[in-house]
């Protein structure tokens, strides 16, 4: 069996360290792991596998030596700089950015839901946003079912989405209300504690925002529905981990609920928790550390012909980011293992 060589970029930010987490839990056929970041955090060292590693400064010589595969947690600006000098040596990178995600060239990819896309990339695959991942995965089964006809999508997005900063403002403003003091805000434009903001990254000219704008166009791409009527409104909540999201469906086609229930039941990764006699439902906080993606609160929309509403929860981190690329590289292994 062939072995690997695997580079992670952002190694030591929120993501790249989740990276870490779930690959010394995961068995991959990767025998060397190279860690990179910026010139900021090179030199650190990290624990890693068993053995510690000396994080390299990232330039565009980081992959003359030759990998097989990148995953880059780096933002945006570093995935378009870095992200085409990796591919063009060889290294299949898998990016966590929004840089390539609406590209036409690159694979936007969830494993669950649309892994033969992984066989299209040209050098680069995209991971999606974090809402999208596990919103995707409750809605592929019912689409394929129903025919999906209309979404509606509604957020409630955990503070560690926007970093480091952002557990930060949550932190100090929870320290601020108990002790009286006033700690400047990092990352929001308003307290995050005790509040509600209906603004994720940047308002458009249309009054939605750029969250909003990525959930729409992504969910469209992934499903292969491009002219799918989607609306959206995502919120940022103080809750420090796990995106929690109100889903309205209207489908094409009618539906059994036990059967809709049934579908969501066998598809991958996918767990149901809904009992309200047991008030059992998916709470952020159950979901934080798992890598499967939680629906609950299923119930028919009486106010359309065919529709129904979902309720689900995602560690944003692990399944939004971190696992969901690590299980591009699995499948990639695979593919070319074969």
């Amino acid at each position: 069996m062939k072995k690997y060589k695997l580079a992670i970029v952002g190694a030591t930010g929120l993501v790249g360290r989740t990276v870490l987490k779930v690959l010394e839990e995961r068995n991959l056929p990767v025998s060397e792991y190279v860690l990179l970041a910026s010139k900021k955090s090179a030199g650190k060292t990290t624990h890693f596998m068993g053995k510690d590693y000396v994080v390299q400064e990232l330039n565009e010589h980081s992959f003359d030596e030759g990998f097989d595969f990148a995953i880059f947690s780096a933002g945006g600006d570093t995935s378009k700089k870095y992200s085409p000098i990796a591919a063009s040596k060889g290294c299949i990178v898998v990016d966590n950015s929004s840089a390539f995600r609406m590209d036409p060239n690159v694979p936007l990819v969830v494993p669950e839901v649309n892994p033969e896309e992984i066989k299209n990339h040209h050098g680069i695959i995209a991971n999606p946003n974090c809402s999208t991942i596990q919103a995707v995965v409750a809605l592929k089964p019912l689409d394929n079912k129903y025919k999906i006809k209309r979404i509606v999508y509604s957020t409630y997005q955990a503070v560690s989405g926007a970093g480091r900063n952002g557990v930060l403002d949550l932190e100090n403003g929870a320290k601020n209300y108990l002790e009286n003091t006033d700690t400047p805000m990092q990352k929001f434009p308003y307290p995050i504690f005790s509040n509600c903001l209906p603004h994720i990254d940047t308002f458009l000219d249309n009054g939605y925002t750029k969250e909003e704008e990525k959930m729409i166009n992504e969910t469209r791409k992934i499903l292969k529905r491009p002219e799918l009527k989607i609306t959206a409104t995502t919120v940022r909540v103080p809750v420090f981990n796990s995106h929690s999201e109100s889903i309205n469906v209207e489908f094409e086609n009618d539906f059994d609920m036990k059967e809709l229930i049934d579908t969501l039941k066998t598809f991958p990764n996918l767990i149901v928790q809904d009992n309200t006699k047991e008030q059992l439902y998916p709470l952020a906080t159950n979901a934080s550390g798992k890598d499967e993606v939680f629906v609950g609160r299923i119930r028919r929309d009486e106010s359309v012909p065919f529709g129904v509403n979902l309720w689900v929860v995602a560690d944003n981190i692990r399944k939004g980011a971190a696992t969901n690329a690590v299980q591009i590289v699995e499948e990639l292994c695979d593919y070319k293992l074969l």
